[in-house]
């Protein structure tokens, strides 16, 4: 018990560059594969939370552009929800490291882009920001022509008629779709790691670490399933919050009766 809290002193949060500088050599412990594998689903997190909350908002703008009026806004929505959706993540990963390394022989400004905690992270905010914005717009065409009729009926116009009618009515619409793409957006950050983008001092993901014990150990039954907890676990948090906003979407609609609880009766008497 001692050594496992020691090792988890050592190796918790090692994947951001706190802790033991190296990694474990020789007698790879359970402990061990749990931690590590552990500290890099901190890199999972980051960029699954930070793309998801980012690509919200230009989700947003691309549905609206996307049902614009005007021909240009509407044709360039199209056109990014097309490449994005397209073409592969993992090819989108590549093209997006080679894209940035050639600016940054050019340009200094674009250093950190080659690096996985921005560069990765704006791959997966354009990809997420493409998917969301198809599930927007979606909504945006199945809003019953009611709602929009009695916003109009109250004089609301603009602004005020879109964020108090459209946008509510298209994310309640939205949203168990909205919460698949959150999931998948999740899973797809284990490819970060494994495109262009490197592992910088060996501080990679929490599927980096996974495959880091499998190649040593030359078991996968044990790093792959201690990976696959982590994400169901996350999967798991994220149906709850989730599932959550959905009901606070959802409050002001009549909920159905709650039904009786079942009760077990035994049939003493015949």
């Amino acid at each position: 018990m001692e050594d496992c809290l020691q090792t988890i002193s050592q190796y918790a949060f090692r994947s951001i560059g706190f802790g033991e500088r190296l990694l474990p050599r020789s007698d790879y412990t359970l402990c061990q594969q749990f931690t590590l594998i552990g500290s890099g689903m901190i890199w999972n997190i980051y960029f699954g939370t930070v793309a998801l909350l980012a690509g919200f908002f230009l989700a947003t703008a691309v549905a609206l552009g996307k049902a614009s009026n005007t021909r240009i806004i509407r044709k360039l929505s199209e056109w990014f929800i097309f490449l994005f959706r397209g073409s592969p993540l993992f090819i989108q990963f590549f093209f997006a490291y080679f894209f940035f390394l050639s600016l940054k022989g050019q340009y200094a400004f674009f250093d950190p882009f080659t690096a996985a905690w921005l560069g990765a992270l704006i791959v997966l905010f354009l990809n997420t920001s493409a998917y969301t914005g198809e599930i927007f717009y979606g909504a945006l065409q199945s809003i019953p022509k009611g709602d929009t009729e009695a916003a109009d009926a109250y004089g609301l116009s603009g602004w005020s008629r879109f964020r108090r009618v459209i946008w509510p009515t298209m994310l309640r619409l939205a949203w168990p779709a909205y919460t698949n793409e959150a999931i998948f957006l999740f899973h797809s950050t284990t490819l970060v790691f494994f495109t262009g983008f490197p592992a910088w001092q060996q501080r990679g993901d929490a599927l980096y670490y996974a495959n880091f014990f499998a190649d040593k150990t030359f078991n996968p039954f044990v790093p792959y399933p201690i990976l696959a907890f982590y994400f169901i676990v996350l999967t798991l948090v994220i149906i709850a919050l989730m599932g959550r906003i959905g009901r606070r979407l959802n409050s002001h609609l009549p909920q159905d009766a709650k039904r009786p609880r079942a009760r077990f009766l035994p049939q003493i008497i015949r």
